[in-house]
C-alpha cells in the first residue's frame, strides 16, 4: 500500500468523526484528502466523495434515528428538491463542462480548479452562519418559510452536485435558521439528507466509460464509518453550540487553504 493511501485512510476516520459530531463536514474533508493526499483527479475525487459521505451519513443517520434525533418531515421537505438538483447537476451539468473553462493571454481556468475554488467559496460563506451565535428567537420560532426552504434545498443540491459535497455544511445552517430546528436534531436530520443526495448524486455520476477504484472507495468508506461511530459517541459529550462554532472556524480555515492552494500555489 502506498504511503499516501495509508495516510488517506487514517484521515478518512476523521471524515466520519465530523459527520457523527456535527452532521456535516464529510465532503469538506474527503474531497481535499482524496485530491491532495491520495492524488485522485479532482473531478473523480468529487464522485468518490459522494459515495463515501453518502454511505457514512446513512449509517450515522440510522443511529441518530434510533435516538429519536431525526425530524423525517424536514428530511423530505429539504431532501426532495435537494436530491433532484444533485442528480441533474451530476448527470448533465458537470460531465458537459469543458476541461478548460476559460483562456486568456495570461492564464487559463481548468475545470478541476473551478470546482475546488467554488467549493472553497461556498465553505467560507457557510462558515459565517456556523460561527455566528444562534439567537434564541431564531432557534425556537415555529413559523416555517416553506418557499425559502424549498429554494434553499435546490440551491444546496446544485452546489453539492457541482463540488461533490454532501452539503451538510449548508444544510445545518438552513435547518437551524430556516426550519427552526434544535441543533441536536438538525445534526441527525442533516445526516439523512446528506445520505440521500450524496448517494443519488453518485448514481448520476456513473458512466459506462468510467473506471472506479472499488478497493480504494471500499477501504476509505469503512474507515469513515468507524469514524462516524466515534463522532456519535463524542457528540454526547460536547455542547452542540460550542461544536457548531468550532467547526465553523475549521470550515473557514479549510476554505481559505483551498483557495490559496488552487489559485496561488498550484
Amino acid at each position: 500500500m502506498e504511503i499516501n493511501h495509508f495516510i488517506g485512510y487514517i484521515l478518512a476516520v476523521f471524515v466520519g468523526i465530523t459527520l457523527g459530531l456535527i452532521g456535516s463536514g464529510g465532503s469538506i474533508l474527503s474531497v481535499p484528502i482524496l485530491a491532495y493526499v491520495m492524488g485522485i483527479e479532482p473531478v473523480i475525487a468529487t464522485a468518490y466523495s459522494l459515495f463515501v459521505v453518502g454511505t457514512t451519513a446513512l449509517i450515522g443517520g440510522i443511529k441518530k434515528a434510533q435516538q429519536q434525533l431525526v425530524d423525517f418531515r424536514k428530511v423530505f421537505l429539504f431532501g426532495i428538491p435537494t436530491v433532484v438538483a444533485v442528480f441533474l447537476t451530476r448527470k448533465f451539468i458537470v460531465p458537459n463542462l469543458p476541461e478548460v473553462i476559460a483562456v486568456t493571454s495570461s492564464f487559463s481556468v481548468k475545470k478541476s480548479v473551478l470546482i475546488m475554488t467554488v467549493f472553497a467559496i461556498v465553505m467560507i460563506a457557510a462558515s459565517y452562519r456556523m460561527i455566528r451565535p444562534v439567537k434564541e428567537k431564531e432557534r425556537t420560532s415555529n413559523k416555517l418559510n416553506y418557499p425559502a426552504i424549498i429554494a434553499q434545498g435546490v440551491f444546496i443540491g446544485l452546489v453539492a452536485g457541482f463540488v461533490g459535497a454532501g452539503g451538510g455544511f449548508l444544510i445545518i445552517p438552513a435547518l437551524v435558521f430556516l426550519a427552526k430546528t434544535p441543533m441536536k436534531i438538525a445534526v441527525g436530520t442533516s445526516l439523512f439528507i446528506v445520505s440521500l443526495q450524496s448517494l443519488i448524486g453518485f448514481l448520476g455520476d456513473i458512466r459506462v466509460d468510467q473506471i472506479l477504484d472499488g478497493k480504494l472507495i471500499g477501504i476509505f468508506t469503512v474507515c469513515s464509518i468507524i469514524g462516524v461511530f466515534i463522532g456519535g459517541y463524542l457528540s454526547k459529550k460536547i455542547n452542540g453550540e460550542n461544536l457548531k462554532t468550532g467547526f465553523g472556524w475549521f470550515v473557514l480555515v479549510m476554505g481559505i487553504y483551498i483557495i490559496v492552494k488552487e489559485l496561488f500555489v498550484s
